[in-house]
């Protein structure tokens, strides 16, 4: 199916390198080195081609994006054509002068991914000492040079007993937005999924104080949910649904038409620093294969959900099933949904192991 329209927003995973060794990241276990990364001037001619293209948003992000020394640049250069961007970062290497300079140059918006609501949790997770207390000393920063503040939240075992705190830290920080994400389990997430899977009790009661501060402070603080998967009864569309109207360029400048799309065996992937952005949206046939609806099979095919959900998750369907083309297994139509449901029942039944930090 050809591209439904020209594309919304790009995520910029800028560089793989991070002071963070969250074991749940999304990026591939196999990360890229920095002499993997493209140059200054090859990021400049994709965010040119992107605006020319229509993108609206670009989310910067990594690894941690503020390794990149040009980042003021990069944000320069969309913002002369523009395009919204949004920072996307751990906080624990910036300093006030260098927000200053990125505002300047035209950063829109900071989102700070903070693993826990107290400092135990936060190093726990990202083994990085004193790194709650810098990410505070971040959104402190942020606020007090007026840019709008998302605090991001991925939630797992071992800080789900923390929503509320969460809830309570963002209106603290004096956040626009919080985002309660439950991890998804592809990258190193999935490679420590035993250790990260929280209990159905957890979620429950995750989601009654969801709705309830949702309710509460409607007007105060935006509230978004990712759900997790594993306890799902249906599948959520992701990233809007396969090529819809986003895509992700890693490091390396391959073009993705989601986060984990290279688990999928026997796909190929073009390289915007050699094929324009505009014949990969239109004609790549990776991102053709799995759009709009021709390529579904019942349940999915007939199914009157379709237009909310795309068909779910491709990854997660490979992963589990080995076939992309399969309907999501948290669907409760798929025959694979009691596979997905039991494995998640069976991890947190069982003391979390050890976990496989992220390492570059």
């Amino acid at each position: 199916m050809p591209a439904p329209g020209p594309p919304i927003g790009i995520l910029a995973e800028l560089t793989h390198r991070c002071p963070l060794q969250c074991p749940y990241c999304s990026n591939p276990v196999d990360l890229l080195k920095a002499n993997r990364e493209l140059s200054t001037q090859t990021w400049t001619e994709i965010f040119h081609q992107a605006a020319d293209l229509g993108v609206l948003q670009v989310h910067m992000s990594g690894g941690e994006p503020t390794l990149r020394q040009d980042l003021e640049e990069l944000v320069a250069a969309l913002s002369a054509r523009s395009v919204y961007t949004n920072l996307i970062t751990a906080g624990v290497n910036l300093s006030k002068d260098r927000i200053k300079v990125l505002k300047e140059a035209g950063l829109d918006h900071v989102q700070l991914s903070i693993q826990g609501a107290t400092a135990e949790v936060t190093e726990l997770i990202g083994k990085h000492k004193k790194g709650f207390a810098q990410k505070m000393q971040t959104a402190e920063h942020v606020r007090a040079l007026g840019l709008p503040l998302t605090v991001n939240a991925p939630i797992h075992r071992h800080n789900i007993h923390q929503v509320a705190d969460f809830i309570d830290l963002a209106l603290q920080l004096d956040a626009d937005r919080l985002e309660i994400a439950n991890v998804q389990y592809y990258g190193w997430a999935y490679l420590n999924r035993s250790s990260l899977l929280p209990a159905l009790e957890d979620v429950e009661r995750q989601v009654e104080i969801v709705e309830d501060a949702r309710a509460r402070l409607k007007g105060v603080l935006n509230i978004d949910f990712v759900t997790p998967d594993y306890y799902a009864d249906y599948p959520k569309p992701c990233m809007g649904g396969w090529a819809q109207d986003a895509f992700v360029i890693v490091p390396d400048g391959t073009v993705l038409p989601c986060h984990a799309a290279q688990t999928i065996k026997g796909l190929n992937f073009e390289n915007a620093a050699e094929t324009p952005l505009a014949e990969i949206w239109d004609a790549s046939p990776t991102f053709e294969k799995y759009r709009g609806f021709e390529w579904m099979s019942e349940p999915c095919k007939s199914c009157p959900r379709r237009e909310l959900d795309r068909g779910g998750c491709r990854c997660q369907a490979f992963a589990v099933t080995g076939d992309a083309a399969q309907t999501d297994p948290a669907c409760i139509l798929s025959p694979h949904h009691d596979k997905l449901r039991n494995v998640a029942v069976e991890a947190s039944a069982e003391s979390p192991g050890a976990f496989s930090y992220r390492r570059l």
